[in-house]
């Protein structure tokens, strides 16, 4: 099989997840113009991808994909919000959590690559107009299976007064977006000063763990799942999947052993890095 039609079968079977998903969450879900509420959200989280990947792909450049990310995050809930013919309590307080994170993680990574200048792991699929456009449908399916807790709620026709379990899961939000907020803050005043130039950072949050900032970003999708938990029915179940897949996209796939490696390759063998990395857990933090 050649690398092409490889792409192209990959770019079909993400389309289809995608779709499974739009099906299932919008069981029990609210119509717009006699279509599920969830499943043109989903569709508009794939559409704004493949919209920004056109001039992307001609300029063979990386720099807007995080921004492109957080901007989809906040467009679908904000028309999944605007659109609900139930709007709730419930409802708004997910939409702006979910906006409110998207918003400061995407100027944060925005800022970063402006920094930068690039991203190295773009390097060998711009080039390729299959593989290129498979990165931002992937992002599409992130989008997706992450936010779809939120979305469900949002959409559902099943409301609930605010109960405990919006309480605690907006505690646990807190917590989560604290820790990854901290630990992005204190990684890039690290990165900023001259003198640790070549250093890898092993103070404050990260002192604790190794990646403290995908450990909170996992803990405060828990706190989204929470929240959305009580509203949730049938086929909605489906939207459990978000901090399952957070979970394991962060500590299986693109996070933790991407990053790991890479530092490996670069203090691997230097007694103080092995030491580190012997008394820090990879990503639950020790007290």
């Amino acid at each position: 099989m050649s690398a092409n039609l490889k792409g192209w079968l990959t770019f079909v079977v993400l389309v289809l997840i995608g779709a499974a998903v739009a099906w299932a969450g919008s069981q029990g879900g609210s119509l717009f113009f006699g279509i599920p509420l969830f499943a043109l959200a989903i569709g508009l989280a794939y559409a704004i991808q493949w919209l920004v990947f056109i001039p992307s792909y001609l300029r063979q450049t990386e720099k807007f994909f995080d921004i492109t990310g957080s901007i989809t995050y906040i467009s679908i809930t904000t028309f999944a919000l605007l659109f609900s013919p139930a709007m709730d309590a419930r409802a708004i307080l997910l939409w702006a959590l979910v906006v409110i994170w998207a918003a400061r993680l995407g100027t944060f990574l925005f800022r970063r690559i402006q920094r930068a200048g690039k991203d190295d792991r773009f390097d060998d699929l711009k080039p390729s107009f299959i593989r290129f456009l498979n990165v931002w449908t992937i992002q599409g399916l992130w989008v997706t299976f992450t936010a779809a807790a939120a979305l469900v709620a949002i959409t559902t026709t099943t409301r609930k007064e605010l109960d405990a379990f919006a309480l605690v899961g907006l505690v646990v939000w807190i917590i989560g977006f604290t820790i990854e907020v901290i630990a992005d803050a204190q990684k890039n005043r690290f990165n900023a000063d001259p003198a640790n130039k070549g250093k890898f950072i092993q103070t404050g949050l990260w002192s604790r763990s190794r990646h403290p900032n995908y450990f909170g970003e996992i803990v405060l999708w828990i706190g989204v799942a929470i929240i959305a938990l009580p509203v949730l029915q049938g086929w909605q179940w489906i939207a459990l999947i978000s901090p399952v897949f957070v979970t394991i996209l962060l500590t299986r796939i693109s996070g933790i052993p991407l990053l790991e490696a890479k530092a490996d390759k670069k203090w691997g063998g230097q007694p103080e890095y092995e030491e580190y990395k012997k008394r820090t857990p990879v990503l639950i933090p020790r007290l």
